[in-house]
């Protein structure tokens, strides 16, 4: 998938890739060590039990300042079977302007049959439904009120 976004490439870079910026827009707990195989923790129940907050214990895979991210990921917590194998994200970031920034997303490492085909559909969906469209309300509107949500 991909949008485009109505801010500068450093601050949509700085919004995937600092501690202020994920939690801006992607979940109300991140934790962040933008090096290869740094943490890349996305925690959207960070008040839960150990296994069910999120994108507990991902990593960085590979980076390109301003150019590319790549990191692991987890299947929710209610896929059990495929939960604990991880699939990988690549998210790519091109000025378009000096407020324009176009942001592909590309997930991929699936198996296949079973909770492989729901977890594929879950991310279709989150990632398109809402990651990316907070991501562009985020420059609209300012961050998201995790309070409020």
């Amino acid at each position: 998938g991909a949008v485009i976004i109505e801010a500068g490439l450093n601050n949509v870079w700085e919004a995937w890739t600092t501690k202020a910026g994920l939690e801006s827009f992607f979940a109300p707990v991140c934790h962040i060590d933008l090096c290869v195989d740094g943490l890349y923790e996305i925690l959207f129940n960070p008040d839960g039990e150990p296994g069910f907050r999120g994108a507990e214990g991902m990593r960085i895979m590979a980076f390109q300042s301003r150019k590319m991210l790549a990191f692991t990921w987890n299947a929710p917590p209610h896929l059990t079977s495929v939960r604990q194998q991880l699939t990988h994200v690549v998210i790519r970031f091109h000025e378009l302007a000096a407020d324009q920034t176009k942001v592909t997303l590309h997930h991929d490492g699936w198996g296949q049959g079973g909770e492989w085909d729901q977890a594929f559909d879950y991310f279709t969906s989150a990632w398109l439904e809402v990651v990316l469209p907070r991501l562009k309300q985020r420059f609209i509107t300012g961050p998201i009120d995790w309070n409020t949500c």
